[in-house]
């Protein structure tokens, strides 16, 4: 999805964002293929959302900011849809209220494909035949980088979804062939005082709460080489963790006071010790692996446990690009390696893209002189910059050509049904 659009022509743009379209657009379905039409219709909490809905809002991200203002002629393919499937768009008309979209059965899922491929040959049309625009490229692009954060929602919202099932079943059925090995011990690596270079320039496609890039002092801290793992969380457990106040942050201990909580969310345990539960069904937890699914709160605890903290999001940039290593997007777990779980770091890797979301301290605000555009795709980020946390690095059901370094996610801090783990940091 980087295109250098002073490097090609724009016939050469317009074939390479076509050739993009049907790529992502086939990913979504073949993350889509496993589940049945029940499946797909499930909703299990208000923050998550069905995988048919998923399918359709993908599709009305386009139908609403492409195709009916750019393509001649073009009638929808149905009204009500710009009802059901906005997602959070006031400009464009009240929402559908995002906890019911697990009661909208009709239209069912056949209807949901039958929209996703008129979207497919209206798309094909205008991209064939329409002059290539920098505008129009701009949110072809921002449609297919959007439609790459639903697989991931996909993923995480069925997990949730089918952990629910007291059968807990599996999303995928043939564990992937993968060495569990000798986990690399962790070591601590040094970055020194000075100004860094945070954000992206905008050369390559990037969301707009990524810049403007500007420069940031960082005093000398050390950062792990890698993720936390599941042996070393069970320590913190073991520890009395979840009963010690004094390690958790005021609203983290309140909530796990209130939830009982004692463990990571999907972890269970019976007479024959730990167990996880994983897009392959109830697994036994592998101690070497990072440890998964961690809320800020818990990440925050483990970290004052530990005697550590966790980087700041600006620690996090400026220590990912000074240990940046050769081939590290080929070699790093992301979707496309089909892993559909994080696996423990091995051979001196430092980890810092891919397996899981990484929590940093930072608080989701706006780098000086952001600002949100004044039409409804302005309401993609600026507007949601309010009580949540930084997270970096994306996770294995992240796509590889979605993710860079300067790339902020952001989730509030209690939320923990996301593919997310803990780096530490000390000064």
């Amino acid at each position: 999805m980087a295109i250098h659009i002073g490097e090609v022509t724009l016939e050469e743009i317009q074939y390479q964002l076509l050739m993009d379209y049907q790529k992502v657009r086939a990913e979504t379905e073949n993350l889509a293929a496993p589940l049945s039409a029940e499946d797909m219709q499930l909703q299990s909490m208000p923050d998550a959302s069905p995988t048919k809905w998923h399918l359709a809002h993908t599709s009305w991200f386009f139908e609403t900011f492409i195709l009916a203002p750019q393509l001649s002629g073009y009638q929808a393919f149905n009204p009500h849809f710009n009802h059901l499937f906005n997602s959070y768009y006031n400009s464009l008309g009240t929402p559908f209220a995002r906890p019911n979209r697990g009661v909208i059965s009709r239209p069912d899922s056949s209807q949901i494909y039958e929209y996703r491929a008129f979207i497919d040959d209206a798309m094909r049309q205008l991209l064939n035949e329409q002059p290539l625009c920098d505008n129009l490229a701009a949110l072809v692009q921002l449609g297919l980088n959007h439609e790459q954060q639903h697989q991931e929602l996909i993923l995480t919202d069925i997990k949730h979804a089918l952990s629910a099932n007291p059968m807990m079943p599996a999303y995928r059925d043939a564990l992937p062939e993968d060495e569990d090995g000798v986990l690399e011990p962790l070591r601590w690596l040094k970055i020194p005082s000075g100004f860094y270079g945070i954000g992206s320039n905008g050369d390559t496609f990037c969301f707009d709460n990524e810049g403007p890039e500007h420069q940031q002092f960082i005093d000398e801290f050390v950062i792990a080489s890698r993720l936390v793992t599941n042996a070393e969380y069970l320590e913190f457990i073991e520890d009395g963790g979840y009963q010690q106040h004094r390690l958790w942050l005021s609203d983290g201990w309140s909530l796990v006071q209130k939830q009982q909580q004692e463990h990571p969310f999907y972890w269970r345990r019976n007479s024959s010790g730990w167990q996880q539960y994983t897009l392959y069904g109830l697994l036994p937890l592998n101690p070497v692996e990072p440890v998964c699914h961690l809320s800020f709160y818990e990440a925050d605890a483990f970290a004052t446990w530990a005697g550590k903290r966790l980087p700041t999001e600006f620690e996090w940039e400026a220590a990912a690009c000074q240990l940046r290593q050769p081939n590290q997007m080929a070699a790093a777990n992301f979707l496309e390696k089909r892993f559909f779980k994080p696996l423990p770091v091995q051979r001196r890797q430092t980890q810092f893209l891919g397996d899981l979301w990484e929590w940093t301290s930072s608080a989701y605000l706006p780098y000086r002189g952001y600002k949100a555009r004044e039409d409804a795709v302005g309401e993609y980020n600026g507007k949601f910059m309010c009580n949540q946390k930084v997270l970096r690095g994306g996770s294995f059901a992240t796509p590889a050509d979605h993710i860079r370094i300067s790339y902020r996610n952001f989730f509030y801090p209690h939320q923990s049904w996301q593919f997310t783990g803990v780096r530490l940091a000390g000064d």
